[in-house]
C-alpha cells in the first residue's frame, strides 16, 4: 500500500468517524419534578407528592413519588414545598400592542416596532406564567413573525396561536379611521361583500394566520364606531366561517352589542371575545351554539382603578364608560347560564403580565376557583384546537408547568403571583432555587 493511499484511506476513516458522530441523535434530556401539590385541573383534585417526568419537551409519566420510577440522568426539579399546575392559557392577547399606543399616537408606531415590542411584552407574559396565548389582532403580521421568532428559540415567549390582521368592514373597528380622505388609509383585514370576505381569509392564511379575527360589532379604542352596532352583515359572516372552517382554522369574533353576539355565534364563530352589551336572547344563542364567551374583564377594574393615569382618547373614554356599566353583568348572566367560557384578557389595553388579574373577576361573578382555573386551561386549550397538546399536566403532553405558594383553590389570586415557569421542560423562571 503505497503512503500516498495510506493517507487517503486514513483521512477516510477519519471523516467517516466525523459523520457518524455528526449523526448520532443527542440524548434526551430527562427531567423529574417533584411536586408538593399538583392540581389535577381536569378533576378538580388536588394531588400530594407527585413526580412529573420529563422526556424533551414532552411530559411521560404523572405518579405519586412513591410510585415514580427513577428516571437515569434526570434533571431534579425541587417543587416540594409549591403547588403545580399546568401553565396558563390566554385566548385574547395583543403582545406588539401596548397601552399607550391607542389613538393617534399609533400611527407613530411603525410594524417592526411592534415586532419588537411583542418581543419584549411575549417575554413578561410567559414570566407570568401564560405559556400558551392566543393572539387576536395585530399590523403587519408582526405576530406572525413573533410567534415564528419564539418557535424559532430567537427570543422567549409562550406558544403563539396568530391571527395576523383582523377582517373589519370599511369604516369598522378594524379599520384604520383616524386619517382623512386624501390618505386613502385603510386596515390590513378590511374587507366588504361576500367574495371579498373569503378572498380575505384566504389571503390572511397565506401569509400565516393559525385563527381568523373578525370584528362583528364596533369597537371602545376605534375611532367614529359605535360598539352596540352590527358591522359584518350575517351573510358576510357565514361566508368567513365556512371558508376559514373549511381551510382548518377558527374564528374569533369581537363582538359587544347584542345583534353582532346573536349573529355571530349563529353564524358559527368558536368564540365570541368581550360581550360586553349582550342581552338575554345574545346570551342564549351562545348557549345553543355552543360557542365559547371569552368575557376579557379585568380590563374594566384597571381602567376604574388608572382612569386618572390613563392616556386613553376621550372617544374611546366615553365608549368605555358605556361598556363598563354592563360588562360584568351581563358576563355574569352568561356564567350562570352555563355558557363555556375561555379566559381572555385583552392584555395590551392594560399592562402586560397582570393577565391572572382576570380569574378573580370571573370568581367574584360566580365561578368556583376550579372553574376560573379550568376557563385558562382546560377550556382554553379545547377552544384553541389544542386540547392534545396542552391545558393538563398529562403523559403526551407538552412539559408546560407553573408553580405558586399556597392553594389556588381556596384562593385564586395566588395565581397572580407565578413563582416558577416551565415551557416545553425549559426552566424560564425559578424562584425557588434548584
Amino acid at each position: 500500500m503505497s503512503k500516498a493511499f495510506r493517507s487517503v484511506v486514513v483521512c477516510s476513516v477519519a471523516i467517516a468517524s466525523v459523520a457518524a458522530v455528526a449523526q448520532t441523535p443527542a440524548p434526551t434530556k430527562r427531567v423529574m419534578v417533584r411536586a408538593g401539590h399538583l392540581l389535577d385541573v381536569k378533576g378538580g383534585k388536588m394531588l400530594a407528592d407527585q413526580t412529573i417526568v420529563i422526556e424533551g419537551d414532552k411530559i411521560v409519566s404523572v405518579d405519586p413519588a412513591s410510585q415514580a420510577k427513577a428516571a437515569p440522568e434526570a434533571v431534579t426539579v425541587d417543587l416540594s414545598n409549591a403547588t403545580v399546575l399546568p401553565g396558563l392559557i390566554d385566548a385574547h392577547t395583543h403582545l406588539t400592542f401596548d397601552p399607550g399606543g391607542a389613538g393617534y399616537s399609533r400611527l407613530g408606531i411603525s410594524t417592526p416596532r411592534e415586532a419588537l415590542t411583542g418581543a419584549k411584552n411575549a417575554r413578561i407574559t410567559l414570566e407570568a406564567g401564560f405559556t400558551t396565548v392566543r393572539n387576536v389582532g395585530a399590523s403587519g403580521y408582526s405576530d406572525i413573525a413573533l410567534r415564528d421568532a419564539i418557535n424559532a428559540g430567537d427570543v422567549p415567549g409562550p406558544r403563539i396561536v396568530a391571527s395576523g390582521p383582523p377582517l373589519g368592514i370599511t369604516g369598522g373597528h378594524c379599520d384604520n379611521n383616524l386619517l382623512p380622505y386624501e390618505y386613502h388609509a385603510q386596515g390590513d383585514g378590511v374587507a366588504d361583500g361576500i367574495e371579498n370576505v373569503q378572498h380575505k381569509v384566504r389571503e390572511v392564511i397565506k401569509y400565516g394566520a393559525d385563527v381568523i379575527k373578525i370584528c362583528a360589532t364596533g369597537g371602545v379604542m376605534s375611532k367614529g364606531d359605535d360598539p352596540n352596532a352590527s358591522q359584518f352583515t350575517f351573510e358576510e359572516m357565514k361566508a368567513i366561517v365556512a371558508e376559514a372552517h373549511r381551510l382548518g382554522r377558527k374564528v374569533a369574533a369581537h363582538a359587544h352589542g347584542a345583534e353582532g353576539v346573536r349573529w355571530a355565534s349563529d353564524a358559527g364563530v368558536d368564540s365570541i371575545e368581550h360581550g360586553h352589551l349582550m342581552d338575554g336572547a345574545a346570551i342564549a344563542a351562545l348557549k345553543k351554539n355552543g360557542t365559547y364567551l371569552v368575557p376579557t374583564l379585568y380590563l374594566i377594574d384597571w381602567h376604574r382603578e388608572n382612569a386618572a393615569h390613563s392616556d386613553v382618547p376621550e372617544f374611546s373614554r366615553r365608549k368605555m364608560q358605556m361598556v363598563s356599566d354592563a360588562a360584568q353583568s351581563n358576563a355574569k348572566q352568561a356564567i350562570a347560564a352555563g355558557v363555556r367560557i375561555g379566559l381572555g384578557t385583552d392584555a395590551a389595553v392594560y399592562p402586560h403580565g397582570l393577565n391572572a388579574h382576570e380569574l378573580a373577576v370571573y370568581v367574584r361573578l360566580g365561578m368556583t376557583p376550579l372553574q376560573a382555573i379550568q376557563s385558562a386551561t382546560v377550556n382554553d386549550a379545547d377552544l384553541l384546537g389544542w386540547a392534545d397538546r396542552i391545558g393538563t399536566l398529562e403523559p403526551g403532553k407538552f412539559a408546560d408547568i407553573i408553580a405558586v405558594d399556597g392553594d389556588p383553590l381556596k384562593d385564586v389570586a395566588t395565581l397572580e403571583h407565578v413563582k416558577f415557569v416551565m415551557k416545553g421542560g425549559e426552566v424560564v423562571k425559578n424562584q425557588y432555587g434548584k
